[in-house]
This record gives structure tokens, sequence and C-alpha cells, in this order.
């Protein structure tokens, strides 16, 4: 039986970027509860000086300014965070946004899943209740969609939902671990984060939320990041695909994708010449013609099909915390990686 450890004998961190959160951040900092240690507020060249303000005006011993000299994004700046979180020998790191949009009483409930040792990585998900999801401006709601689902390809977690869900919390021996320097610095990096975990097999589980939407602005135009969004999700799932399962490993679902991918292939080529072949010379293909690529793109789909099935059973179950315990806190090797 896994070892679940109390929360109040954990120390909790929380980090907060800011970033033209002035109106809101004091709000965020005053209904974080006392099981949290400390509070990091990541200034990250804030044109409003969100740092400078919150050190003028708030009185919580545990909050402390980082400050960035250019901006670096919001990936930039929980990667601050996330460092200096590490080195002061933080249990749990938790993410919130300073914009409000975040209830920080529900912090509880992100930290439980990885304390108990069922989860390394947790992280909101505000499609859990469908009620709530009214109040999701129309073009979020369809933006998170078709993002969710390009996420869940490029990061091998079938079973989660919401990928730029910003409310998070991971375990230092997991964090630790993390390519800081390779991380996507902007809006892509939520996503990216979930990409990195899967190559070391971390276990991620979804906490139900509702968020509030208010007078904040948010700096996340979906309709202006889909684009970009889908390059790097195209990206990432090269990279898994070849990380998990030709770098790492090699199974019988390596086999299937890529004998999948070459019919297809083939089958269309074949069938396309042929088509063209029948229009220039005005004669209906035989069926022998036909069929061939009709087989190799059936056989192809089949194939694919069957290595999609072992892709989203393969989501990792058993949290990474548990293993480093045995083996240190040392970086495993990710062959070919690249940023």
């Amino acid at each position: 039986m896994r070892a679940a450890q109390r929360t109040s004998d954990l120390v909790i961190a929380v980090v907060i970027p800011a970033f033209r959160v002035r109106e809101h951040v004091l709000g965020v900092i005053s209904r974080i509860g006392p099981e949290c240690t400390a509070i990091y507020v990541v200034d990250d060249a804030c044109p409003d000086q969100s740092g400078s303000f919150v050190e003028a005006n708030c009185g919580d011993s545990r909050v402390r300014v980082l400050r960035h000299e250019t901006n670096q994004g919001v990936g930039g700046a929980v990667m601050t965070g996330y460092q200096q979180a590490i080195a002061d020998e933080a249990d749990i790191i938790v993410k919130i946004d300073g914009d409000g949009q975040m209830d920080p009483s529900l912090l509880p409930q992100f930290v439980e899943p990885i304390s108990r040792g069922d989860a390394d990585y947790t992280k909101g998900n505000r499609f859990f209740d469908l009620r709530g999801i009214g109040q999701m401006p129309l073009l979020r709601r369809v933006g998170n969609l078709g993002l969710s689902f390009m996420a869940k390809a490029s990061t091998g977690y079938w079973d989660i939902f919401d990928p730029t869900n910003g409310y998070t919390a991971v375990h230092r021996s997991v964090a630790s671990l993390l390519p800081m320097e390779s991380i996507s610095r902007r809006y892509f990096f939520e996503t990216d984060m979930l990409f990195r975990l899967n190559t070391f097999r971390a276990t991620v589980v979804d906490v139900p939320m509702d968020s509030r939407y208010g007078d904040e602005v948010s700096n996340l135009k979906v309709s202006k990041i889909f684009s970009e969004f889908l390059y790097k999700h195209l990206v990432n799932l090269t990279k898994r695909l070849l990380y998990n399962y030709y770098l790492r490993d090699l199974s019988i679902a390596s086999f299937e994708l890529a004998a999948g991918v070459a019919m297809l292939v083939a089958g269309t080529l074949v069938g396309g010449v042929g088509w063209l072949r029948s229009i220039e010379s005005g004669q209906v293909a035989s069926t022998g013609t036909v069929m061939i690529p009709v087989v190799l793109v059936m056989l192809g789909v089949q194939l694919v099909l069957a290595f999609l099935a072992y892709d989203i059973a393969n989501v990792p179950r058993y949290p990474l915390q548990h293993r480093l315990r045995g083996a240190g806190r040392r970086r495993p090797t990710i062959t070919g990686e690249t940023k």
C-alpha cells in the first residue's frame, strides 16, 4: 500500500505569475489558506510593476517577489517560481494565476492526490461539471474542445481534458526532472508541460473546478493561437511517438504504427496515380487496380487504430514519485531530447 503523507506535514508553495494582474493579485493572495507555506509572486517584467505593488501593499509574511528583467511569458515565470520552490525544498508546488479566475480555496483539492501518492501532477478541469460551462465564453468553449483533442494526442494523456487550464500542482521530485530550459515560455506552456511529464511516465490527474469570469482581461486569445498550437502539437506528437515507441521502447505497437502509416501512404499514392491515369486515358480502371490501394488503405487504418487503442491504454498509471524515492533524484536521460 502506498504511504500517504498528511498535508500538514508537507511544505506547500504557491507560484503566481504576475503580468498585468495588479487589480486582482492581492485578492488572490488573501484567499490562499494557511496550509500554504510560501508564496512566490513572479513579476514577469510587468509594465504595471505588479511586484512592487505587492511588496508595498501585502503584509503576508509568506510572500516573496521574484523579478524578471525581461518578459519571459507565463512559462518562464512559472519555471522561475519552480526553481525557487525546489531550492527552498517545497514538497508540492501549486501554480495559480493572478487574475482572479482561479479559486485559491480549491488548493487542498489539487494537493491531496499528490500527498496521497496517487498522482505526480494535478490540473484543473473546467468541463467536469456541465452546469458550470455556461458561464465560459463561447469562443473559449469551442477553442478548448479543439485544443483538448490535439493535446490528448500530442501529450499521450488521453484521460484528461482542458489542457490549457493553468491551475496546477506538481510534486517536487517530478518538477526537478523537468528540462526547464526547453519548456515553452508562452501560452503553450501548460500543454508542453504535459508532453514533458509523459516522457517521464508521470501520472496526471484532473481536478474538477469552476472558473470565474469577471472584469479581468485574459491575455490568451484562442483565435490567434490556434494555428500556432496546431503546429506545436504536431511537433510534440512526433517527438512523443519517437521517444516512447522507438527510442525508449520497442513493442508490437511500434510495428503497428510503422506498418499502418506505410500502408496508408502507399495506398493513397497508388490509388491517386491510378485515378489520374484513368482520367487521362478515359478508361475505367480494372477491378484489380482499384482493389490494391483499397486493401492497403483498409489494412493501414486497422493497424493505426490498433496502435491508437494501445496508446490510449498506455496512459501512465503508477506515480513517478514512488519510483524516484528508490532511485534518488537523478534526472533520467531521454535519448534524442531536443528543445
